[in-house]
């Protein structure tokens, strides 16, 4: 267990979720369940069961330092890795795998988003360690594949090869291809076809392919980050990062590596996910009252309204009537009405509210 390593990656600002989720405080460091933890508490309590809390590292934007510290106390400060500006998957991860590799050169790792669901943690924790075991003998780059249960037009989809399985682990299959969001009749077909997977964004590796990896697939990244070799643990180390993400390129490790490579491949995975990445999601994930209303808060009263997702502040007295498939979200300075079908032109209206209202309210 010693060799075990996780990369969390809480650097984004989550503009889907607003306004309970804004640049200052994004929904990474938010109890939007109401279950009394954030997501980000709940990913390290998660990843503690499978490495020692010494070898979790959080990659977050430099202006939420004091938060991950606030949030995550037993962590000390050479575990959050400050980014000075966002720069997409790809250099997040290279920056934390060259500061391990600096220290173990026989990590196996596991990289995850700070902002994900895991209904069945027994299960995934399961699901990781098989992972860590077999990238640790086999040059691998491991993802995990959700097995889909709707045609979600939200997800990532890999396709993985019928005929490649391995007799050791049959949930292990090597990657056919990736594909972005789909159209709904493609995430349709897709689903009907039986060999396709959602991308849970959650990747397995052993450090040095992924070394490789990022030699072969990504040089003008790796060689930014190899340079930090003998710097990374020590003083200098905040001035070199600012100065390499001065300079580096905006790549995700999908587009730049993983579907690239050919030592790729999926785990066949079922543990209750979901990346919560809309308020939809969010439906979907929490129980409902008589009239399907999704409700979190204490003081919220409804009246002929169904279908709805209504997020408000335990001590904020909301009352909603007459409302049929919506989102309703308060906190403290704003207010969203949104229909759930519409929700993806959220991130469309806080773009607007930047420009007409100003920052303070994003």
């Amino acid at each position: 267990m010693k060799n075990n390593y996780c990369i969390i990656m809480a650097g984004g600002v989550g503009s889907r979720f607003w306004p309970m989720s804004q640049t200052a405080h994004p929904k990474q460091f938010i109890d939007i369940l109401g279950v009394g933890e954030t997501f980000i508490q709940q990913t390290f309590r998660r990843m503690a069961k499978i490495c020692p809390k010494e070898n979790i590292y959080i990659v977050t934007n430099e202006a939420y330092r004091k938060t991950v510290q606030e949030q995550l106390p037993t962590i000390l400060d050479t575990q959050i890795l400050g980014e000075p500006s966002m720069r997409n998957t790809a250099p997040c991860i290279a920056y934390a795998v060259y500061k391990i590799y600096e220290t173990n050169k026989e990590a196996n790792i596991v990289v995850a988003p700070s902002d994900h669901i895991i209904m069945n943690e027994d299960e995934f924790v399961r699901v990781v360690n098989e992972g860590l075991a077999q990238v640790k003998k086999n040059e691998w780059l491991l993802t995990l594949g959700i097995k889909p249960s709707r045609p979600d037009t939200g997800y990532g989809y890999i396709q993985y090869s019928e005929n490649d399985s391995y007799d050791e682990n049959a949930e292990i299959r090597k990657v056919k291809t990736f594909t972005e969001k789909p159209a709904l009749d493609m995430a349709i077909s897709f689903l009907k076809s039986g060999d396709f997977l959602w991308n849970a964004g959650i990747f397995i590796w052993n450090i040095n392919t992924i070394i490789s990896a990022f030699q072969k697939h990504l040089p003008e990244v790796n060689n930014i980050f190899e340079k930090g070799l003998g710097i990374y643990h020590t003083p200098n180390e905040s001035a070199f990062i600012k100065d390499s993400y001065a300079i580096c390129p905006n790549i995700s490790i999908d587009y730049g590596i993983m579907e690239k490579a050919e030592n790729v491949y999926v785990f066949a995975s079922d543990f209750g996910w979901s990346d919560l990445g809309t308020w939809g999601s969010l439906y979907d994930m929490i129980d409902k009252d008589t009239n399907s209303n999704a409700i979190i808060g204490k003081n919220v009263m409804t009246y002929n309204s169904n279908n709805c997702v209504i997020n408000a502040p335990d001590n904020k007295l909301v009352v909603v009537q007459g409302l049929d498939g919506y989102i309703v979200a308060v906190k403290k300075d704003s207010l969203l009405i949104c229909k759930k079908e519409d929700e993806q032109q959220i991130r469309n209206m806080v773009n607007d509210i930047k420009l007409e209202k100003g920052e303070s309210f994003v």
